[in-house]
């Protein structure tokens, strides 16, 4: 590796051997451990380990982990060599094989050319009602047994069937769409020599890319060099995992070394050999060979596809996986035919009605067989005339009634398309409206009970904003007019206030420029100095490179406020104080991590006094004070204040720290940091010393910005019986402060522990088996809720020690085999709150009246069907628990995890889910749920590509669901009711005719009438009704959200719903049948209709016009549509009548148009019309007299106290004690996006930017300017790997003839201390002017200080590199 190994900074591993040192962690795989260790090349590992990603932090000790045969590391691709990896085959089908590395194509669409027809007709015929009308259709086709003309059923299938087919052709050409918007994004691949502008979709394995800052990446790439020191490159994860914080990944050190330009890089040849594809996120094992020796890879080196490039200007990568292969589309999930519970009801209820069917048929089957036994006895002289015997005709008869009856089962087809036109749901800023990407779920989205949400860009708009914060003791709001715009920007004193800040404060702007209070100083200089911020100077302005947006917040407010960080180096950060330049050596940099939950800088200032740092959580940092007094309790008030107002809070605090004290310090530190052993549990103790004896300064307040409208959405969805779960990958703090910011959690709730929800669920798993016929599962619920409200917060990990089915597929090498895991290190604060939580924990059991047991879940079982059922139980117990808590919230879970969570829900409740998601990661949960909405972020269509539904704004889904649900489940089951009614209604009498014709299957009505009366007499009202039914208007459903409990109850279509339209229809078929019997009864004459066209008629007309009035009386949402519809109807009746019963289409087939003239013959009779009225009456006034009877005696719905109880009611719970999450009685909001391993990056001078090398040109001076991007693509520019001065504004610039470095001497970093103002310049050298003159103020009202006082470490980066080897005089001379 050279002697600049050591230089490049790769920190001692966690509990093991240092990384860089032979014999220290064990890859995970054996081929490539082999040739680490006989390579002396190789070395170590090569890189800085990732957080959560490093070989060192799964394998904390040598060889603790088995390693995996080589053999499982099949995947093998080489670099510039499409023709190499294109020789891969795999298995497709039988003896078919196909390639083994897939194209970079995404196809998310269901359909394509050839698959349209047969797939689309394979869905269409699950549904059971098409399936028996093709049945019939084909029986149509035997002359011997057809008793209706073949377009009667024909006709209405073949418009249903191509109506619903254009509907998904529509839905799934949108997906097509996004597909190629995807697939056609432009980004550059090395073809030849250069880089040129290309598609996504012709990317395959093996081919180099260039990104640029802000770029997605387009596939699984591995990191080859960047721009960046060290060929550091940043990404943006939130895509895919939800945290919002900056990532690392670093390059190999050989290709670091290597491939400094196009042309080196088109002659590279490396061979990567690594796991297959897989779903693991974060882990990731392989090896790079490239001239004859192999070099270790791990997730460290991996840009995932999805994820977004920050703060690199230019990084390189080589394809691993492409397209379907990559990581986040493994975790995607499979796409799955998603079916409505109306559905899943009608098609039970087809298959009932078709038993029925079969059973009345072989019912008028026995009577013919004894009607023509009776008649050939009485008649014999006819018996010639039967060609069959009685059993064949009756067999023959018995499919002709199954034909004729078939008109009973209901061809209902519902297609709602009006979310697409919603006003209220579009959203004008980035000019997107809602968009409903399958139609046909629409009446799913009045029945939803679990909506599953994800945190970052869903709830969040991602803007971290200066808020408050308390000096001191004394609080700092926005002044009074923060929201009107202000007349002038109070930061134009400061030359370097980016103009940004929202923050105004003139009481303490004022304070802060007079300098005369002491904490106010400390305070801004402690955010100006504790953190690990970057700076560079791009287009003459300061810009600031954070890995976290709190940081940014933080560092950003100082900056308005006068406290300017301007730079840093290894050892020493610059700060701009009111125009005073000051250099702080940094001694010691202890970083944050979750469990510390602080981070501290010891620092030395120039007047040589040492002081520490720190900010971090106020639960560790006010136990840590020297005293507390009334600056304390005051500043405890204030973040009382903060937490209810759901503002992340930081602690702010400092010391002075003598100079002995830090001498041995420095020395236990230094022992602690080279152990080979709990080297990090040593670190942390030696920290824990310093960090004692704090004085207080005060706290920060950072919004996390919620986008509009949600905590109103929750608000809404919770009194509608909605539950919301959030399934986030972020932080827990960081989680539950948004749960407390969105509503989700109050402050009365109880927030259940780990350890509390494995002994609750023990108990309820031994209540269950101690109870018979699962008694116990009822007492423990009724127990549970009254007494208190409980939310629960857990971590994907838990996830796993509860659920079995987890462990199924780890999301790890590391969760498989048996591992030795080093316990993690615990604070000594938490050691001590044993015992309260010990206390608490008995005091819950006595609220919920359960007695205590032990800390295991359950027994193991031994053989595998018992651990099958301990399985089933152990979900089932963890589903009915957390779904009695009013509020769930899932942290650091993995797609996959979503997806099963939602899996988990729908298995044991039974309930219609919606999962809402804006990223990669939420597809799977997506695709899970029985409704997947997307929303339309700023970081890509992953999400909305998958999705049911798009919307732009996550308050929308309180109208999708309240309003466009509502109504929609609503207009389904009317239309369903209404439908069996109508054919019952009219079709039922063809039972009643049977009687009196002899059972011989004879239709009483014409053809064309049953031809037609599906497709025209009867489908406009119902169509209205399916599309503008309104029962309340949009603002009434938001105004009262309990309407929506009908849909989950399924109040409005059910099995009792479905026998009252039974019984309905039944009704109106006898009355319309006998009733016109009856008066025909022993009639004869002209005007009388006793024979059989003009009583078919009578009875046509009779349930024509008794359904019209059927849907007169449901109708509430009268306009001029309904209006139109219903006249439509009866026109039609009357055109298609008068056409069909006319003379000349009879002379051109009698058989087919036998009614000739029977309607205007029996319509021209008086008598016959009072027929017709009297059976309309029959029909409709005892049915209106009922519905008004039974809504006057109809009771209010009553409150669902159990879904959403009151707060009054949680707090009155006399018998429960009153639990707090704190000791102090207030809740800590903390919460802070930060990653460990910065600290280490910076001290050791791994992310620092050096003086250009040998290398320093890569792809900037050697490349060859690509072809012209695609319409509306810039080139973002290439930087060389140069000096970059942070920060301060100037008007030379550094000579670009420095005299170039050997790798040895680039990669060392000068760790000498800054230097006293005062010293004298180094010979040779001549720093650049100043902006202003000496002697002349500025525009901070300070006069610069004199050239001859800045500090050593700011003229050398001002100056140009001496030549020639270093003077070693000068190197070892430093000032104290």
């Amino acid at each position: 590796m050279g002697p600049g190994w050591r230089a490049r900074g790769h920190p001692t591993d966690s509990g093991g051997l240092p990384a860089g040192r032979p014999g220290g962690p064990c890859l995970l795989f054996t081929g490539c451990l082999a040739a680490s260790r006989a390579s002396p090349a190789l070395g170590p590992l090569g890189r800085l380990p990732s957080s959560g990603a490093s070989l060192a932090r799964v394998c904390p000790r040598p060889c603790a982990m088995p390693a995996v045969s080589a053999a499982a590391f099949t995947w093998e691709v080489q670099a510039n060599s499409r023709s190499y990896n294109s020789q891969f085959k795999k298995k497709s089908f039988l003896c078919w094989q196909k390639k083994k590395h897939q194209s970079n194509v995404i196809c998310t669409a269901k359909y394509n050319v050839f698959s349209f027809l047969p797939l689309n007709l394979y869905e269409q015929f699950h549904r059971t009602s098409n399936l028996y009308f093709l049945f019939i259709i084909v029986l149509q086709g035997f002359p011997e047994i057809s008793t209706l003309p073949w377009f009667t059923l024909f006709a209405p299938l073949l418009c249903l069937l191509i109506i619903r087919a254009a509907r998904d052709l529509v839905d799934d050409i949108g997906r097509h769409r996004s597909d190629r918007i995807v697939n056609n994004r432009p980004c550059q691949i090395l073809v030849g020599k250069s880089f040129l502008w290309k598609k996504w979709a012709n990317l395959r394995v093996g081919d180099l890319v260039c990104l640029h800052r802000d770029s997605v990446v387009p596939a699984d790439l591995l990191l080859l060099a960047s721009t960046e020191p060290s060929s550091l490159c940043y990404v943006e994860t939130a895509d895919i995992d939800g945290e919002t914080n900056l990532k690392f990944r670093q390059a190999p050190p050989i290709t670091h070394h290597e491939l400094t330009s196009p042309r080196k890089m088109a002659s590279f040849q490396g061979k990567v050999v690594c796991e297959e594809p897989n779903s693991r996120l974060h882990h990731f094992v392989g090896c790079l060979e490239w001239k004859g020796r192999k070099h270790p890879l791990d997730s460290g080196n991996l840009l995932l596809r999805g994820c977004k490039v920050r703060n690199t200007d230019t990084c390189y990568g080589m394809v691993i996986y492409a397209g379907f292969d990559t990581k986040i589309m493994k975790n995607c999930g499979k796409v799955h035919l998603k079916r409505t519970k109306i559905d899943r009801l009608m098609n039970r209820l087809v298959v009932l009605i078709f038993l029925s069917l079969v059973l009345i048929s072989m019912g008028l089957s026995f009577g013919f067989w004894f009607k023509v036994s009776e008649f050939k006895a009485k008649h014999h002289y006819v018996s010639s005339s039967y060609m069959h015997s009685v059993a064949s005709e009756t067999f023959i008869i018995f499919w002709g009634f199954l034909i004729l009856l078939s008109v009973m089962v209901p061809m209902a087809m519902f297609i709602i398309i009006f979310i697409n036109w919603d006003v209220q749901m579009y959203y004008e800023p980035q000019d997107k409206p809602a968009k409903a990407r399958s139609t046909s779920l629409n009446d799913q989205l009045g029945q939803v009970e679990y909506v599953f949400s994800d945190k970052t860009g869903t709830l969040t708009q991602n803007i971290m904003t200066f808020k408050k914060c308390c000096i001191g003791g004394v609080i700092y709001g926005p002044d009074e007019d923060e929201d009107t715009p202000a007349k002038e920007d109070p930061y134009l004193w400061n030359e370097f206030a980016d103009r940004k800040l929202l923050y105004r404060n003139s009481r303490l702007l004022r304070t802060v420029r007079a300098g005369e209070d002491r904490l106010v100083r400390e305070f801004w200089r402690l955010l100006a100095i504790c953190h690990t911020v970057m700076a560079q100077e791009r287009d003459n302005r300061l810009v600031y490179q954070a890995a976290s947006p709190d940081e940014e917040a933080l560092v950003t407010a100082a900056r308005n406020f006068g406290y300017v960080f301007v730079a840093r180096t290894q050892d020493s950060i610059t700060v701009m104080e009111l125009g005073e330049e000051r250099v702080y050596q940094v001694l010691a940099m202890m970083d944050f991590n979750s469990i510390r939950k602080r981070m501290s800088v010891l620092v030395r200032n120039p007047e040589g006094s040492i002081y520490l740092y720190t900010k971090g959580a106020d639960t560790v940092i006010f136990q840590r004070l020297r005293n507390k007094g009334t600056q304390e309790w005051t500043t405890e008030e204030a973040l009382a204040s903060f937490a209810e107002q759901t503002l992340r809070t930081l602690c702010l605090a400092y010391k002075e720290v003598d100079e002995a004290v830090f001498e041995g310090w420095r020395q236990r530190h230094q022992e602690a940091s080279i152990l080979l052993q709990n080297r990090a549990q040593a670190l942390h103790q030696v920290y824990e010393e310093m960090e004692q004896n704090l004085q207080l300064l005060g706290a920060t307040a950072i919004e996390d910005r919620l986008q509009d409208g949600v905590c109103d959405t929750i608000k809404c969805l919770k009194q509608g019986n909605i539950k919301v779960w959030v399934l986030t990958g972020d932080k827990q703090e960081t989680a539950v402060n948004i749960g407390f910011a969105c509503q989700l959690l109050s402050e009365s709730m109880l927030i259940l522990e780990e350890r509390e929800i494995l002994q609750i669920l023990e108990a309820y798993w031994e209540s269950n088996n101690n109870e018979p016929h699962g008694k116990g599962k009822g007492h423990w619920k009724n127990q549970f809720l009254p007494h208190v409200k409980v939310a629960m917060v857990i971590t994907g990990e838990f996830l796993d020690q509860v659920l079995l089915s987890l462990r199924r597929e780890p999301r790890a090498l590391v969760h498989s085999g048996n591992v030795e895991v080093d316990e993690p290190w615990q604070e000594l604060d938490e050691q001590k709150t044993d015992f309260l939580r010990a206390r608490r924990m008995s005091l819950m059991w006595r609220a919920l009246g359960i007695p205590l047991r032990g800390t295991g879940l359950a027994p193991q079982a031994a053989d595998s069907s018992s651990s099958d059922m301990l399985c089933v139980q152990r979900e089932r117990a963890f589903v009915e628990l957390a779904s009695q808590c009013q509020a769930v919230i899932c942290c650091r879970v993995t797609p996959k995890q979503k997806a099963l969570i939602v899996g988990l829900v729908k298995k044991y409740q039974r309930v219609v889910t919606l999962a809402i998601g804006d990223g990669a990661n939420d597809v799977n949960m997506i695709k899970t749920a029985d409704i997947g909405v997307g929303l339309a972020g700023q970081e890509g269509m992953q999400a909305v590509q998958s999705s049911d539904y798009a919307l732009a704004q996550f308050s929308f889904l309180r109208r999708l669901l309240l309003v466009h649900g509502r109504w929609s489940y609503m207009r389904v089951c009317k239309f369903l009711r209404y439908f069996v009614y109508k054919s019952l209604a009219s079709m039922m009498v063809q039972i009643w005719f049977a009687f009196y014709s002899g059972f011989t299957a004879q239709p009483l009505y014409e053809g064309w009438f049953l031809a037609l009366f599906n497709l025209l007499y009867s489908t406009l009202p119902i169509l209205y009704i399916g599309l503008f039914e309104q029962d309340v208007s949009a603002e009434r459903s938001l105004e009262l959200p309990e309407l929506y409990v009908a849909g989950q109850k399924d109040e409005l279509f059910n099995y009792w719903v479905f026998v009252q339209a039974l019984a309905h229809g039944m009704v109106t078929s006898l009355v319309n049948f006998f009733m016109t019997l009856w008066v025909t009864h022993d009639s004869a004459g002209p005007i009388s209709f006793s024979d059989y066209q003009s009583f078919a008629v009578v009875v046509a007309l009779s349930g024509l016009l008794s359904i019209t009035m059927e849907v007169i009386l449901i109708i509430k949402y009268w306009t001029v549509l309904s209006v139109l519809a219903i006249v439509l109807s009866l026109f039609f009746y009357v055109v298609v009548t008068w056409v069909t019963q006319s003379f000349w289409l009879f002379q051109i087939s009698p058989k087919t148009f036998p009614f000739l003239y029977a309607d205007q013959n029996v319509l021209s009779h008086p008598s016959i019309l009072l027929v017709i009225l009297l059976n309309v009456s029959l029909n409709t006034l005892p049915t209106l007299a009922l519905r008004v009877i039974y809504q006057a005696l109809k009771k209010p719905r009553p409150k669902e106290a159990e879904a959403a109880p009151s707060e009054a009611a949680a707090g009155a719970a006399a018998e429960g004690p009153q639990l707090r999450r704190e000791s102090r009685g207030r809740r800590s909001s903390y919460a802070f996006s930060h990653r460990e391993g910065y600290a280490d990056l910076i001290t050791q001078g791994t992310m620092l930017r050096r003086a250009p090398g040998p290398d320093s040109d890569l792809l900037a001076h050697e490349a060859h300017p690509p072809r012209e991007p695609p319409p509306g693509v810039s080139e973002a520019p290439r930087l060389p790997r140069t000096l970059s001065v942070l920060g301060r504004r100037r008007q030379g610039r550094v000579s670009s003839e420095d005299e170039p470095r050997t790798a040895s001497s680039c990669a060392t970093v000068d760790q000498r201390p800054a230097r006293q103002p005062g010293a004298a310049q180094d010979a040779g050298s001549s720093p650049q002017p100043l902006p202003e003159a000496p002697g002349k103020a500025s525009r901070w009202g300070v006069p610069p200080p004199p050239r001859g006082t800045w500090p050593s470490s700011w003229r050398r980066l001002l100056q140009p590199a001496r030549r020639g080897p270093p003077d070693p005089e000068r190197s070892a001379r430093g000032e104290q």
